[in-house]
């Protein structure tokens, strides 16, 4: 016997992009549902659309759109996908009792996209390359990718023949677009790189053109140096090392944190990594850089030594979610900039909200843990003069956030004292 699900009318967007219909129950989510819609569930498939669809959906982009796990709103109009993005801030910080002044999103182009992470799986003779099935540990094998720069899309081929070279059924890419070439890093899991598997990867490199592989962290082929600018600054990044996914919105960041910071003697930016804003930092103020992974710290000062009119870099390998910068280790600091993985910094900013720093650039691409350590630093005397939320992860439910922060009183004994956690949909 076949069941129905039942109808729900959709009344807003979750942090997801998930519809949201209020129900005597709860709230019900819905994929892929919008405003104004009625729509059918039924399990856990995607629901139907039993009314007229809102003038706000749109045709998808990418013909994986609503299979592959990679994209949430390809289906939303600019206007509603603005206002939806802004809006995860805005009830982040709410929830937080905040309520900052919170620019519009700042947006970006499709196909801009330098990095990406793709899987491959050998599934008998057939190599698939691709992302996650929504909900699923299978692959979609992609042809195209609307958010990814044309150059890693147009050598996806050239990737897939990489695994091919390769006996592992399942292999890691983290790929990088530079004006070199793509730098490809593969992650295989261990055990010995044959010299036969070496030449393969190396063919398929000069045919076209990478500028460097790496297997397992070992470089196995560099045609030329994978470099990258940050604010002018060149620098070569350790293979798979972070780097921000879309140049131009780093190039936002960097303008928005070097406006924030003022005009300090010395600033300190912690999980500074291969320096996107240490070196920037560095043509103002002499920058003390620190960040638990030594290859990205070793890359940023070679990089500093070759530019020039730089004003002393600092650098200190340190695990800041053990061991934070005290707030006597942040004396003569004027400035902080932090851009932490997503878990935040919550330990930092509580050293951070009993120091003398006067000025506080916070960076996060999740809304919850940066509202969070945005409250610590309020309780601890400092107010958020604003807050831009930047669309670096095009079509996803992740939006980069830039918080600016202001001492406006001296920390009090007991400021940034532990804070109950919220719990909620998207705080992450």
């Amino acid at each position: 016997m076949i069941t129905t699900g039942p109808e729900l009318d959709i009344a807003g967007l979750g942090a997801q992009g998930d519809g949201i219909a209020k129900t005597d129950a709860g709230p019900r989510f819905a994929a892929f549902a919008l405003p104004g819609e009625r729509v059918r569930v039924a399990g856990e498939g995607l629901p139907e659309l039993v009314s007229a669809a809102s003038p706000d959906r749109i045709a998808p982009l990418c013909l994986h759109f609503g299979t592959c796990g990679g994209c949430a709103a390809q289906h939303m109009s600019e206007r509603l996908y603005a206002d939806w993005k802004r809006s995860t801030i805005v009830e982040a910080f709410r929830q937080r009792g905040l309520e900052p002044e919170i620019g519009p999103l700042w947006r970006i182009a499709a196909g801009s996209r330098r990095r990406a992470m793709l899987t491959s799986r050998r599934e008998g003779d057939r190599i698939v390359l691709g992302y996650h099935r929504r909900k699923s540990h299978d692959l979609v094998d992609i042809g195209e990718c609307p958010v990814l720069a044309p150059a890693i899309v147009a050598q996806l081929p050239a990737l897939r023949a990489m695994a091919a070279a390769m006996p592992e059924r399942e292999l890691r890419f983290t790929v990088l677009s530079t004006p070199a070439g793509l730098d490809v890093a593969v992650r295989r899991g261990g055990g010995q790189v044959k010299a036969a598997m070496i030449a393969a990867l190396g063919r398929i490199a000069i045919e076209h053109r990478f500028a460097r592989i790496a297997v397992d962290g070992e470089v196995v082929f560099e045609r030329a140096a994978p470099t990258l600018s940050h604010g002018g600054i060149d620098a070569v990044p350790p293979p798979g090392a972070f780097v921000q996914a879309v140049e131009e919105a780093e190039v936002e960041m960097i303008r928005i944190v070097l406006a924030g910071v003022g005009k300090p003697r010395r600033v300190a930016d912690l999980f500074c990594g291969l320096g996107t804003f240490a070196l920037p930092l560095a043509r103002l103020a002499r920058v003390l850089a620190v960040d638990g992974d030594g290859e990205a710290l070793a890359a940023l000062s070679s990089a500093a030594k070759r530019a020039r009119g730089l004003k002393p870099i600092e650098t200190k390998v340190r695990d800041l979610f053990r061991e934070p910068l005290s707030a006597k280790e942040l004396e003569g600091c004027d400035a902080v900039v932090f851009d932490p993985p997503r878990a935040g910094a919550r330990a930092q900013a509580e050293q951070l909200a009993r120091s003398s720093v006067q000025a506080v650039v916070a960076i996060s691409c999740d809304a919850g843990t940066l509202a969070r350590d945005a409250r610590i630093l309020a309780d601890g005397g400092y107010a958020i003069e604003r807050v831009t939320p930047i669309d670096q992860f095009l079509f996803s439910s992740r939006v980069e956030a830039v918080a600016v922060l202001k001492r406006t009183r001296l920390a009090q004994a007991g400021d940034a004292s532990p804070l109950p956690v919220l719990t909620g949909r998207g705080l992450g």
